[in-house]
């Protein structure tokens, strides 16, 4: 007898940014408290949230997009003080909606994101927007890797924490400072401008920085790699990407080459399997 293959997700990772409490609304603050976990650990939340997510793709109701129920909060203590990270999912779907209506066929659109559906999580996304004079996403995800513009916002220095079950990792997170982690983002951009204007990390870096300064100075930015961990770990993707940035700006192309070629070996087969049958 063959053996029945559970469906899941892609291998996928998060960027986080956690604020302190006063960086919220009231009304945003009653959603961040609602949705931490009532038992379990970060472990149990991750999982939690990963099969409502399973749940929505693989349903059979015709609507993809989540209720005000499913939404999770993450904290981190950081130097005695909590910090919290909402899961934010109705606005991240309403802004992938938003992608998909305008990047793919309408016919393939219209059959993934029905259009009744689509106007119900529209006036979700409304009314949790209008909580906030600015509303922010505090989560950026990415499939299939993790940008090379993500690891400039660390150091191999950062505390990092190993989440292993049995022989396999489960995800590895390190965490900076916001102003550790905008400064290197800065340093990275001025000089990447100066060596390498055309270099595409330019404009990923840019995007991001402008993102990093729409929180709370005394935030904390999370790079939380996921199942991808276990295929790269131990990894020194934060040194290599510095070193790079470095060789460029000191014109020694052959360094810069060599470091890339690093991030490449390490990478480019985990990006493969998003074609992978």
């Amino acid at each position: 007898m063959s053996e029945v293959r559970r469906p899941s997700r892609p291998l996928s990772s998060h960027l986080r940014v956690y604020e302190p409490i006063e960086a919220f609304t009231t009304a945003e603050r009653e959603r961040v408290k609602a949705g931490l976990p009532r038992k379990g650990g970060r472990e149990e939340l991750d999982a939690a949230e990963s099969t409502a997510a399973l749940g929505r793709v693989i349903g059979t109701t015709g609507d993809p997009f989540p209720g005000d129920g499913t939404e999770f909060t993450r904290s981190l203590t950081v130097n005695g003080n909590v910090l919290y990270c909402p899961s934010q999912l109705v606005l991240r779907s309403g802004l992938a909606a938003e992608s998909v209506i305008s990047t793919a066929p309408r016919i393939l659109a219209e059959l993934m994101l029905p259009e009744d559906a689509r106007e119900r999580h529209q006036a979700r996304v409304d009314r949790i927007a209008a909580e906030s004079t600015s509303p922010r996403i505090n989560t950026r995800e990415s499939l299939w890797g993790i940008p090379f513009s993500w690891f400039v916002l660390f150091q191999e220095s950062d505390p990092t924490e190993v989440v292993e079950d049995g022989d396999q990792v489960r995800t590895v997170r390190i965490v900076a400072s916001w102003a550790k982690a905008i400064n290197r983002a800065r340093f990275a951009v001025a000089n990447l401008a100066l060596a390498a204007p055309d270099m595409s990390m330019l404009d990923e870096l840019t995007s991001l920085t402008e993102w990093l300064e729409e929180f709370h100075p005394d935030s904390a930015v999370e790079l939380d790699y996921g199942r991808v961990a276990d295929r790269v770990f131990p990894d020194e993707s934060c040194l290599d990407v510095r070193l790079g940035i470095e060789c460029l700006a000191e014109g020694d192309m052959t360094g810069a080459a060599a470091a890339y070629r690093r991030l490449a070996s390490r990478w480019i087969p985990i990006r493969q399997l998003a074609r992978a049958s």
